[in-house]
């Protein structure tokens, strides 16, 4: 890793780890795609050698019509050209990658970030051959290098506003959500130096192709069954785990509760009494416990407790025998 290279990263580190933690569930995706683009970034030793320079990765898009670059196609988009460039993209991915993947899923989610990933180099690439081919704009766009996220990001917040009747501040401007990347767009490219306008514009149009094409497609992508198999193959011994755990959990403890709280079985507090002997959670129409035989007020022992049980609500010890064994099948 080069000296100087990392500085601002504890700035994201920090904002991410403050964004997941206040997630009951944490998007698996996203947190991928920010690992993959800071460790690229970052080029740690066990890497350095097995990922290509950011000279070989420069999307260029004479270079790979040429030469059918499907290199410098896709991971142009995981270099990043410094620290403030790389913590400003993540920044804006985790924000819309947490609100998307979980209104999506996890697999859809993965499959709507390659398709508008292919997409949106795609689309700024004929962009690019165009206008050499119809206003020989050569050194401008054709000939131009770029790397970077940002034509995925931009995709991915006309997806996520497409359906916003709200409001937003873009750089100090209100504007209709809707339409907020478009204003983005104008707004960087008149103040931000050295930035590839053929690249946001292409992710533009790739969110809106992807939601035509999603708008005229009913059930899943190929990719989302894809993906949504892998996910399943890769949890696959994770529940097995959880399956065999719960399962002797469940054995060990009869079809009773102990020792939970109340809030987890699902009853009122009027349903059921917990025992002060050995906390086990019991109906409420029992004044005694089914696991020690102590009864309700936590004094007395089990016979004496029964008698009671059979006074007050006219019920046989036979028939409480009974019940118990329904209980617990044994």
């Amino acid at each position: 890793m080069e000296r100087g290279r990392g500085r601002m990263l504890p700035l994201l580190a920090l904002h991410a780890a403050s964004e997941y933690y206040r997630l009951e569930r944490k998007p698996p995706v996203t947190a991928a795609l920010l690992a993959a683009n800071t460790l690229i970034y970052l080029r740690p030793g066990f890497l350095h050698s097995i990922l290509p320079s950011i000279d070989q990765v420069w999307f260029n898009p004479h270079l790979i019509l040429r030469h059918r670059d499907l290199k410098r196609f896709f991971l142009s988009a995981f270099y990043h050209l410094g620290d403030s460039h790389l913590v400003y993209n993540m920044i804006s991915l985790l924000w819309k990658g947490i609100q998307l993947e979980t209104s999506m899923g996890s697999a859809e989610f993965a499959s709507m970030v390659a398709v508008l990933l292919t997409m949106s180099q795609g689309i700024t690439l004929i962009l690019a051959k165009s206008l050499l081919l119809f206003f020989d704009y050569k050194k401008a766009y054709y000939s131009e290098y770029a790397v970077g996220f940002s034509g995925v990001l931009f995709a991915m917040k006309v997806v996520l506003n497409s359906h916003s009747e709200n409001y937003t501040y873009v750089h100090g401007l209100v504007v209709p959500e809707r339409y907020a990347a478009w204003a983005e767009l104008i707004l960087i490219q008149m103040f931000v130096p050295g930035v590839s306008f053929l690249g946001h514009l292409g992710g533009i149009l790739a969110g809106i192709l992807y939601l035509r094409l999603k708008g005229g497609y009913s059930g899943s992508d190929p990719l989302t069954v894809l993906f949504k198999g892998l996910a399943g193959a890769l949890s696959w011994p994770v529940k097995l785990i959880r399956k065999f755990f719960g399962s002797q959990q469940r054995r060990i403890s009869g079809r009773g509760t102990v020792g939970r709280n109340r809030a987890d079985t699902g009853r009122t507090p009027s349903d059921v009494w917990r025992c002060q002997e050995c906390t086990f959670d019991n109906s409420g129409w029992l004044s005694v416990c089914e696991m020690c035989g102590t009864n309700r007020s936590g004094n007395g022992n089990g016979f004496s407790s029964l008698q009671s049980l059979h006074h007050s609500h006219d019920l046989s010890l036979e028939e409480v025998r009974r019940r118990r064994i329904d209980r617990f099948g044994r």
